[in-house]
C-alpha cells in the first residue's frame, strides 16, 4: 500500500508552519505524524506525546588519536583541510568532517574513525496517533540524514499499522534538511506570510519542491497584514501551479491557544471553519 506523505514547510521560521501541522493532524484518520524540524523541534509541545521509545542516531564518523601509538610525525596535522587538528595534535570533533585523510596518511595507525552520536529519535503516542520526532545535537551538521531516518521510521509505523498517511512537519528554508523532508512526498504545503521576505522565500521553496516532490499548495498565514502582498502571492501561486488553499488572517486567540499549548484548529474551531479549513482538509484527503 502506498503511503500518502503530506509535508508542511516554509521559506523561513516563524510563519506558523508547526501550528498549521498540529491543526491538520486531528482531522486525518489513521495518520502518523513526524517532526522533521530536527534543529528546533517543537511540535511535541502542542501534541503532548507520551514517549514510548528513544534511540540515539549515528550520523557520521569522527577522527580520534591513540596517543600511545602516535609518533608525532605531524602528517595528520599537515594533511587536514578542516583545521580539526591543532599543532599540539589535539583533535577537535566539532571541526572534523570524517573524511578519513588523517587515518589514511598515519604510518603507525594511530588515528581511527569512530561512529559519533549526532542526535536522538523519539517515538511517542498522541491523542491523534503515533508520533516520531528527533533532536539534533547543537553544532552537528548531519540534519539531512536525521530527517531521512525520522521519515523512514514514521513510514515503517504507518505500514505496520496499515495507516495511509504520514503528516510531516518539515524544516524551514531550502537546505539539505528541507530536501530530505520533501523528496518523494506526494503533497507539500508551503506556509507563507504577506511580506517581501515571505514572498521571496516562498519562491525559493517552490523552486525546490518543483524538483524534489509532488503537488505543492500555499497557505497564507496572517493574510490581512498586507492585502497587496497577499494578491502578489496569489498571482505567483497561480503562475507556478501551486494553488492557495487557505488564507488565515491574524487572530489574537491563535496566539493564546499556542501560548497555552493547545492545537489552534481545536481551540478556535469557529475561526478555522469560517475561513475554509474543512474544504482545505477535503483537498488533502483526495
Amino acid at each position: 500500500m502506498a503511503i500518502n506523505e503530506i509535508v508542511v514547510i516554509s521559506g523561513k521560521g516563524g510563519t506558523g508552519k508547526t501550528s498549521i501541522t498540529a491543526s491538520i493532524l486531528p482531522y486525518l484518520e489513521n495518520a502518523v505524524v513526524a517532526d522533521c524540524d530536527v534543529d528546533a523541534p517543537d511540535l511535541h509541545i502542542l501534541l503532548h506525546p507520551v514517549e514510548t521509545a528513544s534511540n540515539t542516531f549515528i550520523g557520521t564518523k569522527k577522527a580520534k588519536l591513540d596517543a600511545e601509538k602516535c609518533t608525532a610525525c605531524m602528517l595528520c596535522y599537515n594533511h587536514c583541510k578542516f583545521n580539526a587538528i591543532s599543532e599540539f595534535l589535539v583533535f577537535n570533533p566539532m571541526k572534523c568532517e570524517g573524511c578519513g585523510v588523517c587515518e589514511l596518511v598515519c604510518p603507525v595507525n594511530a588515528v581511527i574513525l569512530e561512529d559519533t552520536v549526532v542526535g536522538t529519535i523519539y517515538h511517542g503516542d498522541t491523542d491523534y496517533g503515533p508520533m516520531v520526532h528527533a533532536r539534533l545535537i547543537p553544532g552537528e551538521e548531519t540534519s539531512g540524514k536525521l530527517v531521512s531516518a525520522v521519515r523512514k521510521e514514521a513510514k515503517n509505523i504507518a505500514e505496520e499499522k496499515n495507516f495511509q498517511t504520514v503528516l510531516i512537519d518539515g524544516s524551514p528554508g531550502i537546505g539539505c534538511n528541507v530536501i530530505s523532508s520533501i523528496t518523494g512526498a506526494g503533497r507539500v504545503i508551503i506556509v507563507t506570510e504577506p511580506t517581501m521576505s515571505g514572498i521571496h522565500d516562498m519562491k525559493r521553496v517552490l523552486d525546490i519542491t518543483e524538483k524534489f516532490s509532488g503537488k505543492a499548495y500555499i497557505i497564507i498565514n496572517k493574510s490581512d497584514l498586507s492585502e497587496d502582498m497577499s494578491r502578489e502571492i496569489e498571482k505567483e501561486s497561480e503562475r507556478r501551479g501551486a494553488p492557495v488553499v487557505l488564507k488565515l488572517p491574524f487572530y489574537k486567540n491563535m496566539v493564546k491557544a499556542i501560548t497555552y499549548k493547545k492545537i489552534p484548529s481545536l481551540a478556535e474551531k469557529d475561526f478555522f471553519s469560517s475561513h475554509g479549513f474543512e474544504e482545505f482538509i477535503r483537498i488533502l484527503k483526495k
